[in-house]
């Protein structure tokens, strides 16, 4: 049985300072998430850290290869801090917003050398899982885990739409894979913990960020657990500046605990290229959608420099033959193209596409690559999958 470890005390006043090269200083939430490991009775963390300040920044911010960091302030007081002997230096982990360089078309950046932040003497081979609580704004603090094999999923994952993180809004903009700039992201991803509408664990993140930024390192841990049977400590921190209701981005660490084989601190940016994104609310600005939902699909396939279905190599992919004919629906086929009403679909994990079950496609994926789920269009789209366009799900 997975043991699941909730935090009951954590930064609640959810500052703490950094120095951003030619910035000023800025406040953001960091949970207190301690390095030490829970020994079998319900984790709670031992320390508090306050700090008020004042600032004046931008709001807004402009995600197409450029990032504004203007902000201005000044700290006061932090108070003392509690820590057990197992704990990392304060100013690795606590501090490493302010190693994070400006968005420059990268949608993430090594932090400390790629290297995260733990302490190696704490690493356990005991699986847990610990996931801070929300602050009073609602938001997300950093989420912790022992990722093995007995944390990971034995079944298909389950329906988030009713989730509306902080900062969510459902809208749609041309030239985004799948239309739709926000994903309900969750911190620590479904195939590694199994946590599914875990509120602690979902946060408002750009398609960008979760299919571009997080998945590839989620992927890479879940291979590597499932192949392996070792266990990776993994922490994912969000970064809310000051009372922003989006995040500007998550931390990811990772590290194996039998071996080196896994060893990352990655900072993934929640930006979207060509929009731009008040971060005190969510709110956004870009290029209108206008087609249909298939229109816009195919525009921005045509405009990824990696199409979803181009074969990994250096050299231009070749023409696909046409399509066949789509198939004839049966008499009681699932309604057409409902963002929010939920019904039978089948993903295909090799290509990422998701059919409709009496597709002919769907009937010829390979049963290690098929997954058949009762979702939304819209929560599918937001894992990373796209319409098949012989039946047009």
């Amino acid at each position: 049985m997975k043991k699941r470890y909730k935090i009951t005390a954590l930064l609640s006043a959810a500052v703490i300072s950094f120095s951003f090269a030619g910035c000023g200083n800025v406040g953001f939430r960091l949970s207190d998430i301690l390095e030490s490991v829970p020994s079998g009775e319900e984790w709670n963390s031992a320390s508090s850290n306050e700090m008020s300040r004042e600032s004046s920044r931008e709001l807004s911010h402009e995600s197409s290869r450029e990032t504004s960091h203007e902000s201005s302030g000044e700290s006061s007081r932090a108070s003392s801090r509690e820590t057990s002997d197992n704990a990392a230096p304060e100013k690795t982990y606590k501090d490493f917003y302010s190693m994070v360089p400006p968005y420059d078309g990268s949608p993430s950046v090594a932090i400390n050398n790629d290297k995260p932040f733990f302490d190696r003497s704490a690493l356990t081979l005991e699986p847990f899982e610990k996931y801070s609580s929300r602050d009073s704004l609602g938001r997300c603090g950093a989420a912790y885990a022992d990722v093995c094999r007995e944390l990971m999923p034995t079944e298909s994952r389950g329906i988030i739409g009713t989730i509306k993180p902080t900062g969510w809004h459902t809208v749609k903009y041309a030239g985004i894979e799948g239309n739709y700039l926000y994903n309900r992201c969750h911190l620590i991803g479904y195939q590694l913990t199994a946590e599914n509408a875990n509120e602690d664990n979902l946060i408002t993140g750009t398609r960008y960020m979760n299919v571009d930024g997080m998945q590839p390192f989620e992927n890479k841990v879940a291979d590597y657990v499932s192949s392996t049977g070792h266990h990776v400590h993994y922490r994912v921190t969000p970064v809310f500046l000051e009372n922003d209701l989006l995040s500007r981005g998550v931390l990811i660490e990772a590290q194996s605990v039998e071996d080196d084989k896994i060893q990352l601190c990655r900072f993934c940016y929640n930006v979207q290229p060509g929009i731009t994104i008040n971060y005190s609310d969510g709110s956004s600005e870009g290029p209108e959608f206008l087609g249909s939902d298939e229109e816009g699909q195919s525009k921005a396939n045509e405009t990824s420099e990696t199409p979803a279905e181009a074969p990994p190599t250096e050299e231009a992919p070749a023409a696909e033959p046409p399509a066949p004919a789509p198939p004839a629906p049966p008499e009681n086929a699932p309604i057409k193209n409902t963002d929010n009403v939920a019904q039978d679909y089948v993903l295909n994990h090799n290509t990422k596409k998701f059919h409709y079950p009496y597709c002919a496609s769907a009937k010829s994926i390979k049963a290690k690559n098929r997954e058949d789920v009762h979702s939304t269009r819209e929560e599918i789209i937001s894992r990373g999958y796209v319409p098949c366009k012989n039946c047009n799900p």
